[in-house]
């Protein structure tokens, strides 16, 4: 029996990616912003309509370089309710992370919880798009500027997002992408790091290379956030294909909603004015025992849906024990079914009939 996992990594015809690969081969050029990297940067840059965009070799560092270019120290207002990664690089910069609860329907940051938690040690906010689902990013400036804090945005599943006409990346101090090879676009491993401030985005420069002004001279302290020529050479292939991957998506979505809309299934409520890229198709269950009855059935077909998020990261045993009674209550709920640009549909016939009989 063919095994259907929560996602499927997209990859080009090899032919594509192989006459890349004798490029790399003719210049011998592999990494440290080659080529190839270059023109992946300037296209992405066009593609998403923003200023200045810095490819790394993960979504991880592209938070931990934006954390360390804005000089936070202290406490980072966060979202319990995210991949692990969005705490751990506070905790890793040792920062607090501090967990303002989650709106019930759209599942981002609260922005009346992030009020409450503004303390005199708070000096950013760092918040997910949730399933590419905008915060409410109105609300969050307001409350930055009036208490004269930085924002950051982890839009590790944004790619492609718009919200009112422009992209979502636009918002914030710092936005950050992943380029895991999960994602709707990816380049294998990767990451990105987004600004519109000049300032920023030099220190961003020098830091994701060690911190060189040249080859002899340094800015100060960076890291190695290089990616090499063989990710962007993916990246390459795949950004041509995006549109039609979140065509592909939008299509398959609108399946499940059709066959699922009797059901007691919740979905997250998109933020108004957005332009979706169908990154996710999370529901919500009444219990997490009917959540953990259907995975069980789905998983005897060889159909393998997952947790995302699970645990809520208020709970995590390194970040102290904080209440987010909402986000703990949706981490038990919520469970991601099967979506990637190829699924047939009558695979998605099979999960939706899987799930309907167990909870209807």
């Amino acid at each position: 029996m063919q095994q259907i996992n929560v996602t499927k990594t997209y990859l080009p015809p090899l032919e594509e990616y192989t006459a890349y690969l004798k490029g790399i081969w003719d210049r011998g050029h592999l990494t440290n912003q080659g080529p190839l990297l270059v023109e992946l940067e300037e296209k992405l840059r066009n593609y998403l309509g923003v200023k200045h965009l810095f490819v790394v070799n993960n979504g991880t560092i592209a938070l931990q370089i934006a954390i360390k270019a804005l000089g936070l120290k202290n406490e980072i207002i966060t979202t319990p309710f995210s991949y692990v990664a969005t705490t751990s690089s506070i905790a890793w910069e040792n920062c607090t992370p501090v967990f303002a609860d989650i709106d019930p329907k759209t599942l981002c940051m609260n922005p009346d919880e992030i009020k409450k938690k503004i303390t005199p040690s708070t000096s950013a906010i760092l918040a997910t798009h949730v399933y590419g689902n905008p915060c409410n990013v109105d609300s969050i400036k307001e409350i930055a500027d009036t208490n004269k804090l930085k924002v950051i945005y982890d839009a590790a599943h944004a790619f492609g997002v718009n919200y009112k006409g422009i992209s979502v990346l636009n918002y914030g101090d710092i936005s950050t992408l992943s380029f895991h090879a999960t994602k709707l676009f990816h380049t294998i491993e990767g990451g990105a790091i987004i600004t519109d401030n000049d300032e920023l985005a030099h220190k961003i420069g020098y830091m994701r290379n060690f911190g060189h002004n040249g080859p002899e001279a340094f800015f100060g302290a960076g890291i190695n956030g290089k990616t090499s020529e063989f990710n962007a050479a993916m990246g390459l292939c795949i950004l041509p294909k995006v549109s039609e991957l979140i065509e592909a998506r939008k299509r398959i979505s609108k399946i499940y909603d059709e066959l699922l809309k009797n059901t007691s299934l919740k979905k997250p409520e998109l933020t108004e004015r957005t332009e979706y890229n169908y990154a996710y198709y999370p529901v919500l269950f009444e219990t997490e025992e009917q959540l953990l009855e259907t995975r069980k059935r789905l998983n005897e077909n060889s159909i393998f849906p997952r947790r995302y998020f699970y645990p809520s990261l208020n709970t995590m045993n390194y970040v102290g024990k904080q209440d987010a009674p909402v986000s703990e209550e949706v981490s038990r709920r919520v469970l991601c079914l099967p979506l990637y640009y190829d699924l047939e549909n009558d695979d998605v016939k099979k999960v939706a009939e899987i799930i309907k009989s167990l909870i209807e």
